[in-house]
């Protein structure tokens, strides 16, 4: 297969200052693409901004090697802080083909314990955030006709101890996902979503969540480059799906799905019924296939 390549397409990655945001934009870029490198500088529980300016570092990094970037240091857990990274693409490169909601925070605590602000705070930066980039790029991305969309969600979402505030606002972005995609299906926009598994700071301050095996392995097997590729694929315009969840850890990339099962019918439905027949309404059958959305095709060059 021919190298895929990003030449003339214009990528917004958030969070791209560190770890696997940083990959990705390093990726994108050595790939000929033109990078808005967003990233605020914010603690990694989002409870303030750190005095470093880590999207400068990785714009140097990526110009030195001969690529294109620029940095924007914005809150897209606002609607103005979103425009302002949007505007930054439309300024600088005069387009905008792709967005890479990667920003976000996480911190743990028992479900009983964490206050409700915890939880807006979550869902300020990993939902509002991937809406209000989504929203401010959505004409430009239609405008592109490849336009493409990749959130990132965590396999958090499906249950992980002490991890119910980030695990719900990763929730909240997979829907967001599905309904991207069905709004974007008529106008070539995809929308899909990335759930990865790599050794950041992320995984260090929910270390409390994971066992020391388990972190151990994420510092040592488990590293930034082997999501980009991913990520990167979802951007390009020959990728051809929408909807999906792909999981992306340590070289392997796998399809995370979501399916009904056949179940049961009976209009006489009692509650012995369901409990005599919850094994029928359980079983994975080959008829449980998940819902996909209708994708436009790529565009031809």
């Amino acid at each position: 297969m021919d190298l895929l390549s990003f030449h003339d397409r214009v990528v917004i990655v958030t969070g791209a200052g560190r770890g696997i945001g940083r990959a990705h934009a390093l990726l994108l870029a050595a790939r000929g693409a033109a990078v808005v490198v967003a990233d605020l500088g914010s603690s990694v529980d989002g409870s303030g901004v750190e005095d470093d300016n880590p999207a400068s570092a990785v714009v140097a990094e990526i110009r030195t090697a001969g690529g294109q970037a620029v940095a924007c240091r914005a809150d897209v857990a606002t609607e103005s802080g979103a425009a302002a990274v949007v505007e930054t693409a439309l300024t600088e490169f005069g387009r905008l083909d792709a967005v890479v909601n990667n920003a976000g925070i996480v911190r743990t605590g028992r479900f009983d314990e964490v206050p409700a602000e915890e939880y807006r705070r979550h869902l300020d930066v990993h939902f509002f955030g991937s809406l209000y980039v989504c929203r401010a790029a959505w004409p430009h991305l239609i405008a592109s006709g490849t336009g493409r969309v990749v959130n990132t969600v965590s396999a958090a979402m499906l249950g992980n101890p002490l991890m119910t505030h980030y695990g719900s606002s990763k929730g909240a972005v997979f829907s967001l996902t599905r309904n991207l995609a069905v709004e974007g299906a008529p106008h070539g926009v995809l929308v899909n979503a990335l759930a990865p598994g790599a050794g950041t700071r992320m995984a260090e301050n929910s270390a409390d969540s994971l066992s020391p095996d388990v972190l151990q392995y994420m510092r040592t097997q488990l590293l930034p480059e082997h999501v980009a590729p991913v990520a990167a694929y979802l951007t390009h315009p020959s990728c051809r799906v929408s909807g999906e969840v792909l999981n992306a850890a340590g070289g392997g990339v796998s399809r995370l799905a979501v399916v009904t099962t056949r179940g049961i019918h009976d209009p006489g439905l009692t509650i012995e019924t369901v409990a005599d027949r919850f094994d029928d309404i359980m079983a994975l059958t080959p008829e449980a296939q998940p819902q996909t959305i209708t994708a436009a095709q790529p565009h031809s060059a």
